[in-house]
């Protein structure tokens, strides 16, 4: 089973490698640059060879990149969407040159129009980012989301729609996330709950299609869609939730990233202690 956890890119990028190493992660998810800023200083090229080197070393496998929270392909402003496609493609040319495996986005708050012409924008949006980079080797990840206001992809048809509007399918996919899961309302803290979902994922897409779970507990009341991550095992979701998410036959072999609070500097390490007790005892 592949785990990892999100950490920081402070300092130099390729000391996030060390970062996850010292955890005894596998992968590893970073932001490469500032998830609050459009423009970030770009990346020195003896880094990024460093960068390279060490995750050759350290035998971190996959990365993943999460994007900017600024970005957003859903958007109606034409200012807002147009610099959101630049900044994406700009994102990926980046990935790219780290070598990174994938780029992980939320799918665009719709605003004030419908849930359809929001989804309209993110597939013209995709269609033309996949283009504008096509021959590269970084894949896109669609991530659900817990449905707060008017953000896309609270539900699986969503992703079924836009995945079915994109023209070069061969590189996108989907993140799963738990947290984000529960909390749009479905109760996979239940094994009937957790089936019903992987169900759904499978009839609409394929479970093929799901390349990363963020393995995180919830906090908060069961559709709630208030998106807030707690630690594994003290959540809505439960230990004996996330027991069965982290080892059932379906999911057990996708790699895993925990994203979950870190407000103590030992709250990377004891969340993943744990995961890998629950894996022993699953």
């Amino acid at each position: 089973m592949t785990i990892g956890v999100h950490v920081s890119g402070a300092g130099k990028i390729y000391e996030s490698l060390n970062r996850a190493h010292d955890l005894g992660c596998q992968t590893m998810q970073i932001f490469a640059r500032n998830p609050q800023q459009w423009n970030g200083k770009p990346l020195d090229i003896k880094d990024i060879e460093e960068f390279k080197a060490r995750r050759n070393k350290l035998k971190i496998n996959p990365v993943f990149i999460h994007v900017s929270y600024l970005i957003n392909l859903a958007s109606p402003n034409v200012r807002l969407y147009k610099g959101s496609i630049q900044a994406y493609i700009k994102d990926i040319l980046e990935a790219s040159r780290l070598k990174a495996d994938y780029i992980v986005t939320h799918m665009g708050s719709h605003r004030e129009t419908s849930e359809e012409e929001g989804i309209t924008r993110l597939i013209n949006a995709l269609n033309k980012i996949l283009d504008e980079t096509k021959g590269l080797k970084v894949g896109i990840l669609l991530e659900n989301t817990s449905g707060s206001g008017s953000w896309l992809g609270y539900k699986f048809e969503h992703q079924s729609k836009i995945v079915a509007g994109i023209k070069d399918k061969s590189r996108v996919g989907l993140c799963l996330d738990t947290a984000h899961a529960y909390l749009a309302g479905y109760d996979i803290s239940t094994k009937e709950g957790l089936s019903s979902m992987l169900d759904e994922i499978d009839g609409l897409m394929g479970m093929g299609l799901i390349k990363l779970i963020h393995l995180n507990d919830a906090y908060g009341n069961l559709a709630s869609h208030h998106d807030r991550h707690y630690h594994i095992g003290k959540g809505s979701i439960g230990l004996e939730g996330m027991k069965r998410i982290i080892n059932h036959p379906k999911l057990k072999k996708i790699p895993m990233i925990l994203e979950t609070p870190k407000d103590s500097p030992l709250s990377d390490k004891i969340n993943l202690e744990l995961v890998r007790r629950l894996i022993k005892a699953g």
